[in-house]
């Protein structure tokens, strides 16, 4: 059985062009965590620790009252394919890019911020835009 990934390496995911946020905004904390705040804590907490195939399935897990650390779990969960962080809120609605180092590891990155502004340039790193909420 061939296990899927949502990993990038050396890549720069954009905010979706249809983004409302100017600025990059931390997801609001509600009763129940949200896959937004999920994805926030998990990358904003622990910045360069986590790999995106990571952050999915932890978030997944912990909404299904599954142990993270689960492998057999976590196996069969990526043994189809899953969306990537492209489709993740944080992009979409709330303002920030994702950056994914040599090893994927990822990053949360404020678009209003000179950083963004020099990786979104950069012809280093590979460039991809989060989903547009809206079909256009």
């Amino acid at each position: 059985m061939a296990e899927h990934t949502t990993n990038y390496t050396s890549t720069f995911i954009e905010v979706a062009e249809d983004c409302p946020a100017d600025h990059a905004q931390e997801p609001p904390a509600g009763e129940t965590p949200t896959i937004a705040e999920l994805h926030y804590r998990m990358i904003a907490d622990h910045p360069f620790q986590h790999t995106s195939d990571d952050v999915i399935f932890a978030t997944w897990a912990l909404r299904r009252g599954i142990d993270p650390s689960d492998a057999a779990a976590r196996t069969a969960f990526f043994a189809k394919g899953q969306a990537c962080l492209r489709a993740s809120p944080l992009g979409k609605r709330y303002g920030w890019g994702v950056l994914s180092d040599a090893d994927g590891r990822v990053t949360l990155v404020p678009r209003e911020s000179e950083e963004y502004a020099l990786l979104a340039a950069d012809p280093a790193l590979g460039h991809t835009r989060a989903m547009r909420a809206k079909r256009s």
